[in-house]
C-alpha cells in the first residue's frame, strides 16, 4: 500500500510539474475515457486490462489509458457486451461508469498557415504605392528619434515595416506611442502552439518562457526544433517577443513572455492537441494559432469533441477564471475558394480570427474571408512580408507571411491591453477588438452598416487593429456581464433546394419573452448549426439575414468541393451582428448555385444566440460539449414559436472588389456577395402557423396543396384528370361490348346440348378443313373472353352462329389507351422576409 502510495504521489507530482509519459502509436492503443465521479481510473485499468496513464491535462474525470495493440475498439465491444448481458448478469460494474469513450489515432489534419504559391495568372508587382515626399519625410525622421529614444539597435527595425512605416504611412499597427509609455507587454505570456520556437535564439532566449512549453511531438520539456522546416514557430514568436538588443528586429510586445508548444512537426491524437490547447492555461495567457485544417477549397473539418472541451475548459478556468485567450490565423486558401467558415478552429466562438491586409492597405491574394472574421493586421502582399527572427543563433528572415504572420502580430498586441489591464476576460478583449478596429478604406462596397454603428466586411472583419487605440479603450472599459445564451429549437424543413439564382429561405421569429427567458441581454456571437443533404457540396451557398437586416454569408459555394455530401450538422459563425438585441425575424437563405446534374434539398437548422447576460448573478456555465449535442432533431418545444416559411429568394449579387495592385489579380471564382442588404432581402408573401414549415398557396384557393409548388399541383391535378379519363372511357367500352354481345346473341337464346367427341373431332376437322377460318374463330373466343357471360355461352354462339360471329369480329377495333408519367415537382417561388430594424445600444458593461 505504500508503495502504491508513493507511486501515486510521484506520478501526480510529475505532473504538476508538466511531465507526461511518452505515447507510442505504433505499439500501442491509447483511450480517453471520462468517467463518472464514482468511477475510479484503477478499477476501469484493472477491469479493461488497461494502463492508466494520467489525467488528460486540467480535465477533470478526462483520463488516458494505454492498452494492448487491437484492430477493434476494445471499449466500446465491452459498453456494448454489458449492455446487452446487463439484465442477466446485475450488479455493477465499472464499465457502467464510463460516460465518454474515444480511442485515439495518430494523424496529421492540421497545417501550417504558410504562404501558398499564387493563382494562376500572378503578376508581381513592381512598384508599391508610397505617401507623399513629405509624409515619407516627416516619417522617417519620427522613426529615427523612436530609436533613440527607446535605444533600438536592432539591426533590421528599420525593415519592420508592420511596427512602423515610413513609406506608405499609417499602414502599420501603430504601437510605437505605447511603447514610449511603457507599454511592452510586461507579465503577459503568448503561447505560441506550432512546430516549435528556437529558445537558443539570442533574439527569443531572453524573453522564453520555459515553464509554459512542451514538445507534445517528442515528449520533452524543451519544444525545440528539430526537422528542418521547423522554423515557422520560431518565426511567428519572433513577431511577438523578440527582444530588443542587437539581434535582428523587435516584437511588438518586445517585454512579454514567450512559450513554446511543438505540436506539428510529427502525427498527432486528438489526446495531445486537447493537452496542447490548454496546457498551463493559468500561466499561459494567450495561445496563437497559425495553422487549421487544410486550405484546399476542399476540407470542412472541426475539433472533436475532447479537443473542444479542453478549449472550453481553458475558456472557463484559464487566467485563473477570466478565460484564456484564442488567436487563430484565418487561413490562406482564397486562392483556392476557401473561406475560413468550413474551418471548426476559425469559426468557434472561443477564437478571436485574424485576417491579413498587406502593407497598402489591400486584400492578399491568399487571405481567406468570412463572417467568423473578427478583425485584420498587417502580413505580407504588395512585394513585402513580414522581418522577424528565424531558427539559429542570429538568424533572421524577411519573407515571412499569410495570416499566419497576422495572427502573432494580433496576440502580440493582445498581450499589450493585458499589461494595462489583466482583468479583462477573453469576451471583453473581443468587445475591445472589434470596437477599435478602423474600416479599411476602398473597401466600402464590401461593408455593411451594423446595428451598433460599425461597418462590418466580410473580407476583413470590422477592420484593422490599431494598438493605440485598443489599448486606450481597455484602460477604462467596463468589463462585460458573464455569458448567456439562447438556443432555439430545430427547425424542420425538408424542402429541395432550387438550383440557380433562387434561393430556399425559412425563418425563425425570436421574441423578446424567449430572451428573457434565457437571461440574455444582447447578441455577440451567433452560429448556425444545419444538416443540408447535396451531391455535390461545393454548388451550396448560405447567407443569414438578421431582424436589423444585416446579412452574414455563413457559407459560400466552393468551386473545388465535389464531396458528395451535404452539410451534416454543421456550425457556422458570425460576428457580423454584434450588439443587436435578437429579438426579430432570423431568416437563413439556401442556395444550390449551379444548375447541373448535382442535388439537394434542406433538412433542418438551429439558430443559437451568445451574448451577455441580463443579470449576472443569473449566469451559469456552459456545459462541456458532448458527441450528441445536436442530435435531438425530433425535439419538439412546444412553448416555443417558430414562424418558418419557404419561399425563393434572390441570390447575392457580386461584388464590387477594391481595386488590387498588380500582384493580387481577381480572385478566382469570387463568392457573390450583395451590394447592399436590399438587394440581399426577400419580399415576404406568406406565413405559417407555429412550428409549422409551409409551401406556397394553392393554385385554386379551394383544392388542396398537397404541400407542392403551384406548378407542382398543376401536374397532380392533370395527372388525375387523365386517370379519371381513362377509367371513364374503358368503362363505355365494357359497356358498348356487352350491348353488342347481348344483341348478337339475343335469337340464339335456347337450350342446348352437350356434343360428344365424335362430333367435336368433326368440328375439329372442319376447321381445319376452312384453313384460316379456324384461327380467326379462337380470336373471337379469345376476344369475347372480355365480356361478361360463360364460357359455355361462347362456344354455343361459335357453334350455331360463327358466320354472324366472323362478320362481328372483322368490324371491331380495339381501342388502346396510354397514360404518361409525371414530371418532378418544382420548388416553390415565393418570396418571403420580415426584417425590423433593432435599436443602437451601447457598448461596454452595464
Amino acid at each position: 500500500m505504500k508503495i502504491a502510495s508513493l507511486l501515486s504521489l510521484a506520478g501526480f507530482t510529475a505532473l504538476a510539474h508538466g511531465s507526461r509519459p511518452a505515447r507510442d502509436y505504433a505499439l500501442n492503443d491509447y483511450y480517453v475515457l471520462h468517467l463518472d465521479t464514482t468511477t475510479t481510473p484503477d478499477q476501469v485499468a484493472s477491469r479493461l486490462g488497461f494502463t492508466h496513464e494520467g489525467q488528460l491535462g486540467a480535465l477533470d474525470d478526462h483520463h488516458v489509458f494505454r492498452a494492448r495493440k487491437a484492430e477493434h475498439d476494445i471499449v466500446k465491444r465491452e459498453i456494448t457486451e454489458r449492455k446487452r448481458r446487463k439484465r442477466d448478469l446485475g450488479g455493477s460494474d465499472p464499465v457502467d461508469g464510463i460516460l465518454l469513450s474515444k480511442k485515439q489515432q495518430a494523424r496529421q489534419h492540421l497545417f501550417k498557415r504558410e504562404i501558398p504559391p499564387p493563382p494562376k495568372g500572378y503578376v508581381p508587382q513592381l512598384g508599391r504605392r508610397e505617401s507623399p515626399v513629405e509624409a515619407r519625410d516627416l516619417m522617417s525622421k519620427y522613426q529615427a528619434s523612436i530609436m533613440k529614444e527607446l535605444d533600438i539597435q536592432d539591426p533590421i527595425f528599420k525593415e519592420q515595416w508592420h511596427l512602423l512605416n515610413p513609406t506608405q504611412v499609417g499602414h502599420d499597427v501603430n504601437v510605437t506611442g505605447l511603447w514610449l509609455d511603457g507599454i511592452t507587454g510586461k507579465n503577459v505570456t503568448v503561447a505560441v502552439i506550432d512546430d516549435g520556437l528556437d529558445m537558443n535564439s539570442d533574439d527569443l532566449k531572453p524573453n522564453y518562457f520555459a515553464a509554459g512549453s512542451w514538445d507534445f511531438n517528442d515528449n520533452d520539456p524543451e519544444p525545440a526544433p528539430v526537422l528542418d522546416e521547423d522554423r515557422h514557430g520560431t518565426r511567428c514568436a519572433g513577431e511577438v517577443a523578440a527582444a530588443r538588443n542587437d539581434v535582428c528586429g523587435i516584437g511588438v510586445a518586445y517585454d512579454s513572455k514567450v512559450a513554446g508548444l511543438r505540436i506539428l512537426s510529427k502525427l498527432i491524437s486528438d489526446a495531445d492537441e486537447a493537452e496542447a490547447m490548454m496546457y498551463k492555461y493559468d500561466d499561459n495567457h494567450i495561445y496563437s494559432c497559425s495553422w487549421g485544417p487544410s486550405d484546399d477549397g476542399q476540407t470542412m473539418e472541426a475539433p472533436d469533441v475532447v479537443i473542444r472541451r479542453a478549449m472550453l475548459k481553458a475558456i472557463q478556468k484559464g487566467r485563473r477564471g477570466l478565460g484564456s485567450i484564442y488567436v487563430f490565423a484565418s487561413g490562406n486558401g482564397a486562392g483556392q475558394g476557401d473561406n475560413c467558415n468550413f474551418d471548426g478552429y476559425t469559426n468557434s466562438i472561443y477564437s478571436i480570427t485574424i485576417g491579413a491586409v498587406d502593407r497598402t492597405g489591400q486584400h492578399p491574394y491568399y487571405a481567406e474571408e468570412c463572417s467568423a472574421q473578427l478583425v485584420v493586421t498587417y502580413s505580407s502582399g504588395s512585394g513585402d512580408a513580414i522581418h522577424t527572427t528565424d531558427v539559429g543563433k542570429n538568424s533572421c528572415y524577411k519573407a515571412h507571411g499569410g495570416t499566419s504572420a497576422a495572427a502573432p502580430l494580433a496576440a502580440g498586441i493582445f498581450a499589450l491591453a493585458l499589461q494595462v489591464r489583466p482583468e479583462l476576460t477573453w469576451r471583453d478583449l473581443q468587445y475591445i477588438a472589434m470596437d477599435t478596429a478602423i474600416p479599411i478604406e476602398g473597401d466600402e462596397s464590401n461593408q455593411q452598416n451594423t446595428t451598433i454603428g460599425k461597418k462590418f466586411s466580410h473580407v476583413f472583419g470590422y477592420g484593422k487593429i490599431d494598438s493605440w487605440a485598443l489599448v486606450e479603450k481597455a484602460k477604462d472599459w467596463s468589463l462585460v456581464k458573464p455569458q448567456s445564451w439562447y438556443f432555439s429549437p430545430w427547425v424542420h424543413v425538408k424542402k429541395a433546394i432550387p438550383e440557380g439564382r433562387d434561393g430556399l429561405s425559412v425563418t425563425l421569429e425570436v421574441t423578446e419573452d424567449m430572451l428573457k427567458g434565457s437571461n440574455l441581454a444582447r447578441v455577440e456571437h451567433i452560429t448556425v448549426t444545419m444538416n443540408v443533404e447535396h451531391t455535390r457540396r461545393g454548388d451550396l451557398s448560405v447567407d443569414l439575414i438578421s431582424p436589423d437586416n444585416v446579412v452574414s454569408h455563413l457559407a459560400v459555394a466552393r468551386r473545388g468541393d465535389a464531396k458528395e455530401e451535404g452539410y451534416i450538422d454543421w456550425t457556422f459563425m458570425s460576428v457580423a451582428h454584434w450588439g443587436e438585441s435578437g429579438v426579430g425575424k432570423w431568416t437563413i437563405v439556401v442556395r444550390d448555385t449551379e444548375k447541373n446534374s448535382f442535388k439537394g434539398s434542406f433538412t433542418d437548422w438551429r439558430l443559437k444566440l451568445w451574448g451577455e447576460a441580463i443579470e449576472a448573478d443569473k449566469a451559469t456555465l456552459l456545459p462541456m460539449p458532448n458527441a450528441d449535442d445536436d442530435k435531438d432533431h425530433d425535439k419538439i418545444v412546444s412553448t416555443t414559436t417558430i414562424a418558418a416559411s419557404t419561399a425563393s429568394a434572390p441570390p447575392a449579387t457580386k461584388p464590387t472588389l477594391i481595386e488590387h495592385p498588380t500582384d493580387h489579380p481577381e480572385r478566382p471564382n469570387k463568392p457573390a456577395r450583395p451590394t447592399s442588404t436590399d438587394e440581399e432581402e426577400p419580399s415576404s408573401t406568406q406565413e405559417s402557423a407555429e412550428e409549422t414549415t409551409t409551401a406556397s398557396s394553392s393554385w385554386v384557393s379551394w383544392l388542396p396543396t398537397f404541400g407542392a409548388s403551384k406548378k407542382a399541383q398543376i401536374w397532380i391535378y392533370g395527372a388525375v384528370g387523365l386517370i379519371a379519363a381513362f377509367c371513364i372511357g374503358l368503362g363505355i367500352y365494357f359497356w358498348i361490348a356487352r350491348r353488342r354481345r347481348l344483341r348478337n346473341t339475343s335469337h340464339n337464346n335456347y337450350e342446348f346440348e352437350l356434343i360428344d367427341e365424335e362430333e367435336a373431332e368433326g368440328l375439329r376437322a372442319g376447321e381445319k378443313a376452312a384453313g384460316g377460318k379456324a384461327r380467326r374463330t379462337r380470336g373471337g373466343e379469345l376476344y369475347d373472353a372480355f365480356a361478361e357471360g360463360s364460357d359455355d355461352e361462347q362456344f354455343e354462339d361459335y357453334r350455331d352462329d360463327r358466320e354472324q360471329s366472323r362478320d362481328r369480329l372483322a368490324g371491331d377495333d380495339t381501342q388502346h389507351y396510354a397514360v404518361g408519367e409525371d414530371s418532378d415537382s418544382d420548388e416553390s417561388e415565393e418570396e418571403s422576409s420580415d426584417d425590423e430594424k433593432g435599436e443602437t445600444r451601447p457598448l461596454g458593461g452595464r
